[in-house]
């Protein structure tokens, strides 16, 4: 069964990389509104149990997260409790928000329900509709490389008034991330196959998934591919990865394609590859594969993990 090309790109958050392949990884960020004040509310009859608490520098706004990736790092930062309401792809952490709106289609009426300060998500047309509104918008696409991500955390941690708690997770981050280096096997040159679905769509180098390869020596093999890449994704063949018998095979489709290192070795021919005779096929969580928030720390474990036990080829 071939996974719809609309609900990959969803999974990874891909349609926004047009500005990556641009060389544009910017974002938009704009100080969060306050909301208004009720002249007939007395400050002694506030709700203590508001999520939006006066700070020195106004009122921490109140947030909807459109982007997966933002809802993962805004509960990072501390900001959790400020998040109202998240898109339909929004899964992490555990007892989010009401998750009913379409972060492919923001509706911005349906936005406006949650009286938002500001709402986080990636490249949209909508986005103007909802600025209308009067409500704050930060536009966050994929990032090119680790500074982008760290970044976003930050811009995320101003918007919400978080700063701290955005600087926090950047310093571990940084910290996790180079001890799993430090610690790694050196694999440069050594190659590997990213398996984005069963009809064989994977990455090369130009895309953010493969920076985190990267850090680790390790080299896709659609650098060999040729033919036209999507903001460094592309479909490759069977035929192509049997011939370039990758050293390592990181399966992302473990959840929506049941795929595991015993389905990858029932497949014709597969069984003769490097990784499959090595046990170098890796199974990913499909959405820590995929965000470039806080999780990126997990992924780049899995790649360790996987390079301790297995020899790297010379």
């Amino acid at each position: 069964m071939k996974r719809p090309l609309a609900k990959l790109f969803a999974l990874l958050l891909v349609p926004a990389m047009f500005a990556v392949a641009c060389g544009d990884d910017d974002t938009t960020t704009e100080d969060p509104i306050p909301p208004a004040d009720d002249a007939d509310m007395d400050e002694s009859d506030e709700d203590v149990d508001d999520p939006v608490e006066e700070v020195d520098d106004g009122l921490l706004a109140r947030v909807v997260s459109l982007s997966p990736t933002a809802t993962e790092i805004l509960f990072a930062i501390g900001a959790g409790d400020q998040v109202v309401a998240v898109d339909q792809f929004s899964n992490y952490p555990e007892n989010l928000p009401p998750a009913d709106l379409d972060g492919f289609a923001p509706d911005a009426e349906a936005i406006a329900a949650y009286e938002p300060q500001v709402v986080v998500m990636q490249s949209n047309d909508a986005s103007s509709a909802i600025e209308a509104l009067g409500i704050t918008v930060v536009v966050q696409d994929s990032p090119a490389d680790f500074e982008g991500i760290y970044t976003q955390i930050l811009e995320l941690g101003d918007a919400t008034g978080n700063d701290e708690g955005a600087e926090e997770l950047i310093a571990e981050m940084r910290v996790e991330i180079d001890a799993l280096i430090a610690d790694a096997p050196d694999a440069s040159g050594r190659t590997y196959y990213h398996e984005l679905g069963t009809d064989f769509y994977s990455l090369n180098s130009d895309s953010f998934v493969a920076q985190i390869y990267a850090l680790f020596g390790l080299v896709s093999i659609g650098d060999n591919a040729g033919g036209d890449a999507f903001a460094g994704y592309l479909p490759l063949t069977e035929e192509f990865i049997l011939t370039e018998d990758p050293d390592f095979i990181f399966l992302a489709d473990t959840i929506w394609a049941s795929q595991t290192s015993d389905t990858v070795a029932a497949r014709p021919g597969w069984s003769e590859l490097s990784a499959v005779q090595s046990g170098a096929v890796v199974e990913l969580d499909d959405d820590v594969a995929s965000r470039w928030g806080p999780r990126v720390v997990a992924f780049a474990e899995a790649i360790a993990d996987v390079l301790k036990v297995v020899a790297v080829p010379a």
